[in-house]
């Protein structure tokens, strides 16, 4: 490749990048920016692509702690259990069955099935050493629970206003039925301050069950080397929160981290995006995607069923 042309992609990505932190940039927008950059120029740093997102993504998501009243956080963390666990639960059940039924592989169909019922990308990266799942069935789940999970960043916020979904509602909703926390916490911001609370609250609760969840497949597949990633990172979201509420005297600089925060995560999306590839969406095939989809759909249509009446 010319010299020239590795410098106009770098130019372009660093432009890109700059724009996700203007006002006309929103997560919709920026993660759209990046799909189009991934399947038409390509991605100039592509294999720091990886480690950028993780490190950001949690970076913004302790910023957002700074934009929360303490009190806020514990009330929706703590109405949000009961649903946290009977969806885990369910929908984990449901997946397997679906994974069965279409015939889909052992490993992927858990990912999937993980990844929908916790948290996404995450719970697959910390779940598939422990199943000893390799890299094509790794790369599946990913690309599976991605394809949907930049869907839902476009489809749920006008499906929450048509259906008259309250800010609350609409929290508690996109964080039980969307993978990604990037992708909860876009949508969620888009529908309102309250929604943004409740679903990053309610998204980082069921983000600790990766750790029980992971010691349980452990044992099942008598894997107890595998390591177990801890999201130390919640705790930290959880401290941030507390110290608006401890020492309210620095209330200008909290201000300025939860904005940093939330352009964070729209460079997050951007980012996400851009680390597509044709090859991802190739590997994908069509009983891991209709496992997903069928998942997907039955999650969504049960906690909405069940939030409209309880919440």
């Amino acid at each position: 490749m010319k010299r020239g042309s590795i410098f106009a992609r770098r130019a372009l990505f660093v432009s890109l990048c700059a724009f996700c932190f203007t006002s006309f940039a929103s997560p919709p927008v920026a993660l759209a920016l990046g799909l189009v950059l991934a399947l038409t120029v390509g991605h100039p740093y592509k294999t720091h692509n990886s480690k950028a997102v993780k490190y950001l993504l949690q970076a913004s998501v302790i910023g957002l702690g700074f934009g929360m009243n303490f009190g806020e956080v514990v009330k929706a963390g703590r109405t949000g259990v009961g649903f946290t666990v009977v969806s885990i639960a369910v929908t984990l059940a449901a997946g397997l069955l679906a994974g069965r039924l279409l015939a889909v592989r052992r490993n992927t169909s858990w990912l999937i099935s993980i990844g929908t019922a916790v948290c996404g990308g995450s719970a697959i990266a910390a779940l598939a050493p422990v199943l000893g799942a390799d890299d094509e069935e790794i790369s599946v789940a990913l690309g599976t629970v991605f394809i949907l999970n930049a869907a839902a960043l476009f489809v749920f916020p006008p499906i929450g206003h048509a259906l008259a979904l309250s800010e609350r509602q609409f929290g508690f909703w996109s964080a039980i039925a969307i993978h990604d926390t990037s992708s909860v916490v876009g949508a969620a911001a888009r529908y309102g301050a309250e929604a943004l609370k409740i679903a990053t609250t309610v998204k980082l609760t069921r983000a600790l069950w990766i750790l029980p969840l992971s010691l349980a497949a452990a044992l099942v597949v008598n894997n107890r080397k595998a390591g177990v990633t801890v999201p130390y990172f919640i705790f930290a979201f959880v401290l941030a929160s507390a110290a608006v509420t401890a020492l309210p005297a620095f209330g200008g600089l909290y201000s300025l981290l939860s904005f940093l925060a939330r352009k964070g995560l729209t460079l997050t999306l951007f980012l996400i995006g851009a680390g597509l590839s044709a090859d991802t969406i190739k590997k994908v095939g069509f009983r891991p995607v209709l496992q997903g989809v069928l998942l997907w759909a039955f999650v969504s249509a049960g906690s909405l069923l069940l939030l409209k009446n309880l919440v």
